[in-house]
């Protein structure tokens, strides 16, 4: 392509440490130029369409900023299904999750630049005369240094970045007078005492008022980081450093990146999740580009995008070099070992890195963008979001959907590197699902549970910066958009800081002498900017030609384990066997095992016990294999006894005005009828007399044909069935009596029986927790008569309303409800990492005990926003209790595709204990029987914790 607007048409060489200038403006016009260079096989959208499309993305934006402005400003968040707003310190804590709130509006801060993108110049002057008018910073609460940088003082800079773009057209913000920068300057000097630490990688967390390490501070005495937390300050921090001539925000920033970049592990040039703040020691040595390490690798990238310097692309390079040769199995990307990268760390992948493809599409590397975004759009299609977690045959591992726009955002950057329309339908989808599953009257609520369609009470900031803001700029020509997007770079919260940074008050050295970067082939990076016409050859269906074998890999009945060892593919050798794929029938598997040092023991009682002998293995290599195996059928095990518990239900109101679209999680009961097996119930509700239900009701005729309403306490729930169940109730729906309860803090359970025999109940029994049962409640003394549907997964609105009238986009252009569910395990799998192995020997087995009354359901773990999810869902091996597993040989028929899910599951539908408590029996023998090679390991690792050689 031939030179244009002063810069270099992309495939031109960028000269090694080439002004800074050039480079952005280069990287900036590669990213858009392609789209005029190829166009995929997909059909063309028509411009009508876009704009159709666009002016959608709009009105959801409009429905969901409207109503938190009218309903929960100037809280930080909206509560969607009750209609108010979120205040730190008057719902129940949800943990980590909170620390994002600090009582200073931070989604009308969050939002700021995304009216500005979405057309919305009268809304961003109000919004920002809001804030400059009812924004206090110096709050008296405790907030994540990570999410206060990249949501309020991102959102301020942002918010500062367009408005004196603004000004500067000459119609709008002509009072401007760097306000919001003054803010985002006086809230940088309250994070920068977080700073304050030995190795200059900040605290987690602090006090707004008071700062860290005080007593009225309530913090400063954390040890440990995520990586990502400490490592996603460079763009704010440079921004506000170049904004205002304070070089001090820049220098800690650097200072943080150099030591987490000194800290790397050498050999394998990986990070680990978690690391102390005051030694640098790794805590979590699991690596992967998902939770707890994502943005730090954005930042690294973006930052030599913003400022120029050289040494953060050679970092980049060095890290993803890594990451495709460790972590990268396309199209999954599994975390491993940092000291061991050939090591599986997890079997199952977080929606967080679902933003890579995109990092991928600013590298220039498009194959592989293709592959896993395709991956994760085919997982979206099966499970209509992408849950907080899936597992590598792609179920349910942690099933919300908080809502979050990573995926959004790598689709928006392949449409611009590709062009291909492909990913318009993409978008469409996304537009089509978020509206038909997550919309409620009051916004836009997060998933609950992916597979019932069950809600949260949440709408979390960056659902307004970031989905909206990707969506429309999606479906926009360049006309539709008021300034020049190019000119520009996203953070990882999509606000916007200009690239004329880059050449402003640049007083920090631009060399970070304290690296070696000697230790470094340049001749592996990457210096110019891609050649699209190289990227796609002169082949209209090339993306098509990657995305096709990727259709039905979701799909498949009889998903096939993922090859750990890359040089298997090269030598032909069979890849390590997987535990999921095992059978104890299969002669050729049971092979493998001896090979593996992993024995079968057949018990007198007809289970088969798996023991691990690393001694008896063939090679180290097979060892490991064996090693690898009996960790994942530890985890396997895990996750299918947990998969014998009865799943969560759903309740939802379907009368005016709710349609369907409010849907309350609910936990089942051990007795009655099963909403998975039989047609869901359908019924107004009524409030039963007595309202605890423990003697016989009173008012009959008013639960009569309807879902009686009951309180918990008194008297076992079996017994409150049978008294609405002979008043003629066709349902019943328990609500906790303990209040301000909520399944978004506490773990759902099933509700057992009495002890006795309950096969007179018929009715579906439901239980709520005291928040969920009070949306019912509530909307029973606004609109009288209220009317539920029990099921076990949410329904399609299109059938529940059929006949009414209603909003059309409520039900227009939307696929059918997808009937399956998927069997999950949502909690944190059991790691074990090599170097926590201290014995020879493994032993699978099973130990049977008494369930409790009342059964726990799987609780999934609260998701926290961004890089802190890890840290927050994780527990060490030695914190977790391992489950068994349980092998019948006379279900693994030969030749058939055998699921040890299925086998657990038949073996539970014959057990009357629906939820049995086990535990790991574990044979341990002298370390000095362990292979030469595992010593050294042990060593090695030893070693490496201590001066991270």
């Amino acid at each position: 392509m031939s030179e244009a607007g002063g810069g270099r048409g992309c495939g031109s060489s960028v000269p090694q440490r080439a002004p800074w200038s050039l480079v952005a403006a280069t990287a900036a016009f590669c990213l858009v130029s392609a789209t005029s260079v190829w166009t995929a096989g997909a059909a063309p959208m028509s411009r009508e369409e876009r704009q159709k499309l666009g002016n959608q993305v709009l009105e959801m934006f409009d429905h969901a900023y409207g109503n938190y402005m009218e309903h929960a400003y100037p809280a930080d968040e909206l509560m969607p299904l009750t209609c108010r707003g979120r205040v730190r310190g008057q719902e129940p804590s949800r943990g980590d999750v909170d620390d994002a709130l600090g009582k200073f509006s931070l989604t009308l801060i969050d939002s700021l630049d995304t009216l500005v993108v979405l057309n919305k110049t009268k809304e961003f002057e109000d919004a920002v005369r809001k804030v400059l008018r009812d924004v206090n910073l110096d709050n008296d609460v405790v907030v994540s240094v990570f999410e206060t940088n990249i949501r309020v003082l991102g959102g301020l800079l942002g918010g500062h970045s367009l408005a004196i773009m603004l000004k500067e057209k000459g119609e709008y913000m002509q009072w401007y007078n760097d306000e919001l920068l003054q803010m985002a300057k006086q809230l940088g000097y309250k994070l920068l005492p977080a700073f304050n630490t030995t190795s200059g990688l900040p605290y987690p967390r602090i006090n707004l008022k008071f700062g860290v390490r005080k007593p009225e501070a309530r913090t400063g005495t954390e040890t440990d980081t995520c990586t990502a937390c400490a490592g996603t300050l460079i763009l704010e921090f440079a921004a506000l450093s170049r904004f205002t001539g304070a070089t001090v925000f820049e220098e800690y920033a650097r200072k943080a990146l150099d030591f987490l970049w000194e800290k790397r592990q050498r050999s394998s040039n990986l990070v680990g999740v978690t690391i102390n703040i005051h030694t640098g020691d790794w805590v979590r040595k699991d690596s992967g580009v998902g939770a707890g390490i994502d943005s730090y690798y954005e930042y690294l990238l973006k930052a030599y995008v913003l400022l120029g310097d050289d040494s953060f692309l050679e970092r980049f390079n060095t890290h993803y070099d890594a990451i495709m040769r460790y972590i990268s199995q396309p199209p999954l990307l599994l975390d491993v070992h940092i000291h061991k990268p050939m090591l599986n760390a997890r079997t199952w992948m977080d929606a967080l890195l679902a933003f890579f493809p995109g990092l991928q599409v600013l590298k220039g590397d498009i194959r592989p963008a293709i592959e896993t975004h395709e991956m994760l759009y085919q997982v979206i299609k099966k499970h209509n979001f992408l849950p907080e977690a899936f597992t590598t045959d792609f179920r349910v591992h942690w099933a919300q959907h908080p809502l979050r726009p990573e995926f959004a955002e790598s689709t928006y950057f392949l449409y611009k590197a590709t062009g291909d329309p492909y990913y318009l339908e993409v978008g469409k989808t996304l537009i089509e699902n978020l509206n038909k599953y997550a919309r409620v009257p009051c916004g836009f609520a997060a998933m609950k549970d992916v597979r019932t369609g069950s809600h949260e009470d949440r709408m979390d900031s960056f659902f307004l910066a970031e989905m909206f803001k990707y969506l429309y700029l999606l479906f926009a020509d360049k006309e539709d958009i008021i300034f020049d997007i190019e000119d520009y770079i996203f953070t990882t919260e999509a606000h916007l800081l200009p690239l004329w940074l880059s050449t402003t008050n640049q007083s920090i050295s631009k060399k970070n002498t304290t690296s070696e970067y000697t230790e470094l082939d340049d001749s592996n990076f990457d210096w110019t900017c891609p050649n699209t016409q190289i990227l796609f050859p002169n082949d209209p269906l090339y993306a098509q030609s990657i995305r096709e074998p990727l259709k039905n890999v979701v799909d498949k009945s009889c998903p096939r384990g993922i090859i750990r060892v890359e040089e298997s593919f090269r030598s032909g050798a069979k890849p390590p066997l997987r535990a999921r794929d095992f059978m104890a029938t299969n002669p050729e598997h049971l092979e493998i095992l001896k090979k593996m040092g992993v024995s079968l023991i057949h018990l007198k009682d007809g289970r088969v016990q798996l023991v691990q002998h690393a001694i008896q293995a063939a090679s180290s290599i097979d060892a490991e294999d064996g090693l690898r195996f009996m960790q994942e059928m530890i985890e396997l095990s895990s996750q299918q006894q947990k998969e014998q518990q009865l799943p969560p239900r759903a309740v939802q109101i379907v009368s005016h005005p709710f349609f369907g679209r409010v849907v309350l999680t609910a936990g089942p009961a051990q007795f009655g009828l099963d909403l998975s097996k039989h047609k869901e119930t359908r019924g107004f509700v009524a409030s039963s007399k007595p309202y605890n239900g423990c003697s016989e009701l009173t008012n009959p005729e008013a639960v009569m044909g309807k879902i009686a309403l009951i309180q918990r306490g008194q008297c076992m729930f079996a017994e409150k069935a049978r008294n609405v169940q002979n008043a003629g109730a066709i349902g019943g729906i328990v609500i906790d009596d303990n209040e301000g309860s909520s399944s978004d803090t506490a773990p759902l359970f099933q509700m057992a029986g009495d002890g006795k025999d309950t096969d007179d109940i018929k009715i579906p029994m439901l239980f709520l927790f005291s928040k969920e049962g009070s949306i019912i409640l509530d909307a029973i003394r606004e609109y009288e008569e209220v009317e539920v549907l029990l099921s076990d997964k949410a329904k399609d609105r299109a059938a529940i309303l059929k006949g009414k009238m209603i909003p059309s986009y409520i039900i227009n252009s939307n696929p059918e409800m997808e009937n399956e569910e998927q069997p999950s395990s949502e909690n944190d799998s059991q790691n074990q990492s090599a170097e926590q192995i201290t014995s020879s020997s493994q032993e699978v087995d099973l130990v049977d005990q008494e369930s409790p009354e009342e059964s726990s359901l799987n609780s999934q773990p609260e998701s926290p926003s961004s890089a802190d999810m890890d840290n927050a869902a994780s527990v060490s091996a030695s914190e977790q209790n391992s489950n068994p597993m349980e092998i019948h040989e006379t279900t693994s028929l030969d030749g058939e595709c055998t699921d040890l899910d299925n086998q657990l599951q038949e073996q539970s539908e014959t057990e009357e204990d629906s939820n049995p408590n086990v535990s790991w029996g574990k044979k341990v023998q002298p370390i000095d029987s362990i292979l030469a090679d595992w010593n050294e390991d042990i060593e090695a690792f030893e070693m490496m914790e201590k001066d991270e050689l």
